[in-house]
């Protein structure tokens, strides 16, 4: 999956440089923890450890995850998620989208919703009818953000118990 130039609303491109989505590969480590500690301010080392592990190397998962870079090669977003693989080859009517993330230099030019616009389609193609996400009910960039993306509250509710 590969798009030449990835277009806003309006049609044009998001900036100077075209932007293209490709799926994730496991090449992308570092870009993508780079990323995600210029947004969140820390590394999340183990916990992309973690994801990467089960993304390239477990069977039991599909490649759903992709990337943004610029012409030049350079990853500047990222979407990740997981659509899990049973047993008997069956893809599920539902996958989760767990992680995403622009590079700050690049925000507000439509790369997120573009790669949550090609994450979708490229679900669909897999058969996929559903996409879950959890947002924290305080973080209103992300519940706008989602909003926009035309995600709405779900049916089920997420409990919680402290220990």
């Amino acid at each position: 999956m590969e798009l030449s130039a990835v277009s806003d609303q309006k049609g044009g491109p998001m900036n100077e440089e075209n932007i293209k989505i490709r799926l994730m590969k496991a090449d992308d480590f570092d870009a993508i923890v780079g990323i995600d500690k210029k947004i969140l301010g820390t590394p999340r080392l183990d916990f992309f450890d973690l994801k990467f592990e089960k993304l390239f190397n477990s069977r039991e998962f599909l490649p759903i995850s992709l990337v943004a870079e610029t012409e030049g090669g350079a990853v500047v977003g990222f979407v990740m998620g997981e659509l899990f693989m049973s047993e008997d080859g069956m893809v599920p009517n539902e996958a989760t989208l767990d992680t995403i993330g622009v590079d700050p230099d690049f925000q507000r030019k439509s790369i997120g919703r573009e790669l949550i616009n090609e994450f979708m389609n490229h679900l669909k193609k897999l058969g996929v009818q559903k996409l879950n996400t959890l947002v924290d009910s305080t973080d209103f960039k992300m519940l706008h953000f989602f909003r926009d993306s035309r995600f709405s509250p779900a049916q089920t509710v997420n409990l919680e118990r402290k220990l």
